[in-house]
């Protein structure tokens, strides 16, 4: 597949509502997080969606390990995308950050994220 040209496929700003948190409260109401998605894949010769990632079915793939089953950390949410994503083996690296802009901190903030990088090892 392809030329060995290599590219970056970005998806920023995926939202969904999730229940992970450590407290009660998070796990009852749930609440929104926002994930930010790139990976890194080897560029089509042609214009043909088959020889490269579909970026609408890993957005799809991505919401629904969001909206699954609850975690306490974002961390573990984070690895559990990530590795998720590496089951493409097109896909090189993946860089995955979870925001949870709604955390329950007692201060003043616009946002709290992780973010991890993980590789797929030839």
């Amino acid at each position: 597949m392809g030329d060995g040209t290599m590219g970056t496929i970005r998806l920023l700003g995926l939202e969904a509502i999730g229940r992970h948190g450590v407290l009660p409260s998070e796990r009852e109401q749930g609440q929104p997080f926002v994930v930010d998605v790139s990976v890194e894949v080897p560029m089509p010769v042609d214009d043909d969606l088959g020889q490269t990632v579909d970026y609408s079915a890993l957005a799809t793939e991505v919401v629904g390990i969001v909206e699954g089953r609850p975690v306490d950390l974002i961390e573990t949410l984070a690895a559990m995308i990530a590795d998720r994503v590496l089951e493409d083996s097109r896909i090189r690296t993946v860089e995955v950050t979870v925001h949870k802009p709604a955390a329950p901190i007692a201060a003043d903030f616009r946002d709290v994220s992780v973010t991890i990088s993980r590789s797929n090892h030839e």
